[in-house]
């Protein structure tokens, strides 16, 4: 994998997503109320017209679309079908050249001794980049990416900190030139966008972690699936528990879809940055979807 650096444009397109991100936690926390266009815009600071060509730019669909999915997803529920629901989209998802398939082949996993070391040798590029669903602390070696974490609240030293908790024996650089080509890599598969190659990762986890992982990779974009669903799929059919645990272990959001594992009851619970983001990720990605 390679570094480069961007180019004014590229960095000006990054920057472009922070009004979008604001925009998409402002009509997540007033989704009830409705706000239309106009409200929407004038929270951002733009004018309606420029807003909507922004918005649609940076997230893929129009407020208004997005804020119909995100209405809907409280009373949709999409595992109302029982235990097969997953075996059946894993089907449809991965007909053809799918791109979360893609991606969990470029995915390197840790050998057991380099996992006992906790980074040790390894040295992780980070930086703090705005993306269409927030601001995100992305960390990566020369295998991928190794660490997504959304940062909008805390403060940065709080998410470096946990950053470097989980690797605590690796070199900590700050190198945002390498890190923003990854990110916009990121933010185009997190909006199933097309990308003209995988993007790589480099994951650290026990035996049991890498399948549940790869389990949820196979997860079709704008899917849901519960976490027995995972467990059957894996061959461990009543380890509802470790499979949670598994998934709570997760150290790359939205690239390793943990966001996607919800109760057989269709509520949405438990995740690591927050339930009000998990159902702000979830509605993006059924927007996008069925744009």
């Amino acid at each position: 994998m390679s570094s480069f650096l961007p180019s004014p444009r590229f960095v000006q397109r990054l920057d472009a997503y922070e009004p979008v991100a604001r925009a998409i936690d402002f009509l997540t926390a007033n989704a009830d109320a409705k706000p239309g266009l106009e409200e929407t815009a004038a929270h951002v600071g733009l004018s309606p017209a420029h807003f909507q060509r922004v918005f649609k730019a940076g997230a893929g669909v129009s407020p208004k679309r997005f804020l119909q999915y995100l209405a809907a997803q409280e009373a949709k529920r999409a595992m109302a079908e029982g235990e097969d629901i997953l075996s059946a989209s894993f089907s449809a998802g991965l007909s053809g050249a799918s791109r979360l398939h893609d991606l969990f082949l470029a995915a390197e996993a840790m050998t057991p001794g380099e996992y006992r070391r906790r980074g040790a040798g390894l040295v992780i590029r980070h930086a703090f980049i705005n993306g269409p669903l927030g601001r995100v602390l992305i960390g990566a070696t020369d295998k991928g990416v190794c660490w997504l974490s959304f940062a909008d609240e805390g403060g940065d030293d709080r998410h470096l900190e946990e950053m470097m908790h989980d690797w605590t024996a690796a070199e900590f650089i700050q190198d945002k030139d390498y890190v923003a080509p990854l990110a916009a890599q990121a933010f185009a598969f997190a909006l199933n966008c097309d990308m003209s190659e995988p993007l790589r990762l480099h994951v650290r986890g026990t035996n049991f972690q890498l399948k549940v992982w790869e389990a949820l990779l196979k997860i079709p974009y704008g899917a849901r699936c519960t976490y027995g669903d995972i467990a059957g799929e894996i061959g461990k059919p009543k380890a509802n528990r470790a499979v949670g645990a598994a998934v709570g272990a997760n150290l790359i959001s939205v690239l390793i879809p943990c966001h996607r594992v919800i109760l057989s009851s269709g509520v949405i619970h438990n995740y690591r940055w927050g339930v009000e983001r998990k159902k702000t990720v979830l509605a993006m990605e059924e927007a996008v979807s069925a744009a």
